[in-house]
């Protein structure tokens, strides 16, 4: 298989995991411009991250789960994204010409209107199990997935997902939202809450938050876990002041059992812990303590070395997050761009190697994953500039094919062989 064959695969492998059954809809009509959405997904935790403009970027707010993977966004002239879960079959469509990165990430970053959007769509092949919905402050909006681009008709378009069974949709959801925007000349705050409302979801897969975009005026109505009675209001222009940061946005609501009972019995809560006492007390002594915790939990310290692991990771993600413009981590998702890794130092990124190295360090069954944590040191050296221990560690990593996993063994040589000439 070709090199550009393998990125496309690992591309559509890892890019839509937190993509979920979401509705979305772009409302243009009485001179205002809304888009309105339900998250559907089952991992609470969304964080928002706010991107100042730099010299190659328009400034941005983004909305996305745990894993800076970003679900919706909107940048400072009103352009906006987000996505809808989606089923292809991609061996029936000529898909050749993936873009190197996050394609939306581009556009959010380069664009003001839909139609400049349009422009980098048309040069690229859209690569992913999901529908986005893109729209402007100018009313304009378009549905972009691997068949094509499909333009709004009329004054609302519907971007929503549902399983066919018997070639009938499993739920009502787009049927409603179409009805209720067809059914009235009203566009409103208070007309598409109602609509936010009506298809909402809950149980497993719960609508874990709502947003409202006035894209003229650059304001965000927020709702969590479809709680339309409590809302959060973001201006955009007044927050991008405040310079880049990352929020947990149920910091921003009063207390909700509801919420706080969903969020308990998901596996990442003890994680979300870890890293809140993080913020509170600091990196460095959280960190002493929960490694003193495991040594005395030990054998017994399976769950809470988990929760380590993915607190090593939150803080690498963060630590890309910050020093790349607020987007994605691309290595993570095997993205080409990210092999091309920028160079720079971060605490986070220091307590995560030390993190890694005492999960690593001790005896395990599980190969696999202490492979993947070498990978992942190598991965933090090479980041802040130690090539020769970065590439000690890669090499650790790769060594044995049958005990790593795949993705590991990918990112590695593709890493190692970037750095053949580096001698130790």
């Amino acid at each position: 298989m070709q090199k550009k064959n393998i990125f496309i695969l690992i591309g559509i492998l890892f890019y839509t995991i937190n993509i979920k059954a979401c509705t979305i809809f772009s409302c243009s009509r009485g001179g205002e411009t809304f888009v309105a959405a339900n998250e559907d997904d089952t991992t609470p935790f969304t964080r928002i991250w706010y991107n100042p403009a730099s010299s190659n970027r328009y400034a941005s707010v983004c909305f996305g789960a745990p894993d800076m993977q970003v679900a919706a966004a909107m940048n400072e002239y009103g352009l906006f994204f987000d996505f809808a879960a989606a089923n292809y079959d991609f061996t029936q469509l000529n898909l050749t010409n993936p873009y190197p990165g996050d394609i939306m990430w581009e556009i959010l970053g380069t664009c003001k209107t839909v139609k400049e959007a349009i422009v980098i769509l048309k040069k690229y092949d859209y690569i992913s199990y999901s529908q986005a919905l893109i729209a402007d402050k100018y009313g304009n909006s378009v549905l972009v997935n691997p068949k094509g681009i499909t333009e709004k008709n009329g004054d609302f378009q519907v971007n929503s997902n549902c399983n066919m069974i018997n070639g009938k949709l499993s739920c009502r959801r787009p049927e409603i939202a179409n009805e209720m925007l067809s059914g009235s000349k009203e566009n409103s705050v208070e007309f598409l809450k109602k609509i936010l409302d009506k298809t909402h979801q809950e149980g497993e897969l719960n609508t874990l938050y709502s947003t409202i975009f006035d894209l003229k005026k650059g304001i965000i109505y927020v709702y969590l876990f479809h709680d339309y009675n409590i809302v959060y209001i973001i201006d955009l222009k007044s927050e991008l002041k405040k310079g880049y940061r990352i929020e947990n946005l149920a910091d921003h609501f009063p207390a909700s059992f509801a919420y706080e009972n969903f969020s308990k019995n998901h596996s990442l809560y003890l994680k979300e812990s870890i890293f809140q006492e993080m913020k509170n007390k600091g990196i460095d002594r959280t960190i002493d303590h929960y490694i003193s915790e495991s040594e005395k939990l030990s054998p017994k310290n399976e769950k809470l070395n988990s929760a380590l692991l993915e607190a090593a990771l939150q803080l690498i993600k963060y630590s890309w997050n910050e020093h790349n413009n607020g987007s994605m981590w691309y290595y993570w998702f095997s993205k080409p761009y990210g092999y091309d890794v920028q160079q720079y130092k971060d605490r986070k990124l220091t307590s995560a190697e030390k993190l890694l190295k005492y999960l690593s360090s001790k005896e395990t069954t599980d190969l696999k994953l202490q492979n993947f944590m070498y990978e992942m040191i190598g991965f933090i050296n090479l980041t802040q500039g130690d090539k020769i221990l970065a590439k000690e560690f890669y090499e650790k990593a790769v060594t044995n094919p049958d005990k790593a996993y795949s993705v590991t063994l990918i990112r590695g040589k593709e890493i190692l062989n970037r750095m053949k000439d580096i001698k130790k």
